[in-house]
């Protein structure tokens, strides 16, 4: 492990909230929370003991580019990710925290996974396959794994604490949160998508499917919150290598889940270790999703 690599945080002074499968979220002030992004990585809902260098990075840097890209669409938590511009608390665990954290505005965040889907794959080619419809959506018949889908569709699911996401249709959102506030989580969602989409086809990247979470501030404004179009919350494939049909390959986690579907292991804790040279090799992937988006390297 790098000596660099965070696996787990523990900000002494800060009163940790909540360690997620990737984050470890702190209280800052009443107004503010920190959000540390380790490097741990997830899959099948089992947290992995192997932590991918970089990742923590890679996260924060892309949510960052896309947050600033996307705020004419809807406002956004993050306050700061310079560690030297925020409060002294958080500034002492500095050499832990550059490059892995935002100071953002805390939210009432909405129960449901804002997840919009453009391609037909993952869980959607399953249902497809079984029902001809995915989250209530009608799809026409004769489609393909990774076929382009007409128009991008909204398919929310579930926030588990524990155990699987579980996909329902809008229906089901609405019983939850009201009909008005679902339908602006649904139109805001697929204008983010259909934005970055567009924008990221000229950089050479998909965006197949992605996840957005929202809240509302104090103020009661719409917020887009947690991480953005990364390749932990998406699935970017490489455009030049695109063809309907199969499974593509891919800069973001699913080159871990491929890996772990060639183990021996019931997808129950505890998960096993990844090797070092997937772990290195998806790594360089995360990079190279970055580049490629921001033009920049990391």
């Amino acid at each position: 492990m790098s000596a660099a690599t965070v696996l787990q945080t523990s900000l002494s002074d800060l009163k940790l909230l909540r360690r997620g499968k990737v984050r470890d979220v702190y209280a800052v002030d009443d107004d503010s929370l920190l959000i540390v992004v380790t490097d741990r990585i997830s899959a099948f809902d089992c947290v992995l003991p192997t932590p991918i260098e970089r990742k923590g990075e890679v996260l924060t840097a892309m949510s960052e580019f896309w947050f600033q890209k996307l705020q004419h669409v809807v406002a956004n938590h993050l306050i700061e990710s310079n560690v030297e511009a925020m409060p002294p608390a958080v500034r002492q665990y500095a050499q832990t925290l550059k490059g892995r954290t935002m100071l953002v505005r805390r939210a009432e965040v909405f129960p449901v996974e804002c997840v919009v889907r453009g391609y037909l794959v993952g869980s959607g080619w399953k249902d497809y396959r079984r029902t001809g419809s995915v989250c209530g959506h009608q799809l026409p018949e004769g489609l393909v794994e990774s076929a382009k889908l007409p128009e991008a569709i909204f398919t929310p699911s579930t926030k588990a604490e524990q155990g699987h996401d579980e996909n329902i249709t809008e229906d089901q959102v609405r019983e939850l949160i009201g009909d008005e506030k679902t339908a602006l989580l649904r139109d805001t969602s697929l204008r983010l998508y259909t934005e970055a989409h567009e924008y990221a086809r000229q950089c050479g990247i998909i965006i197949a499917d992605t996840k957005f979470e929202f809240g509302l501030d104090k103020d009661g404004q719409l917020l887009l919150v947690d991480e953005v179009l990364t390749p932990d919350s998406s699935r970017f494939w490489p455009a030049d290598e695109y063809e309907p049909g199969r499974s593509q390959p891919s800069f973001d986690k699913q080159f871990v889940r491929n890996y772990l579907e060639t183990l021996d292991w019931d997808k129950q804790p505890p998960a096993p270790a990844i090797a070092p040279e997937t772990a290195a090799a998806t790594t360089a992937r995360y990079l190279d999703a970055y580049r490629l988006v921001t033009g920049k390297e990391l």
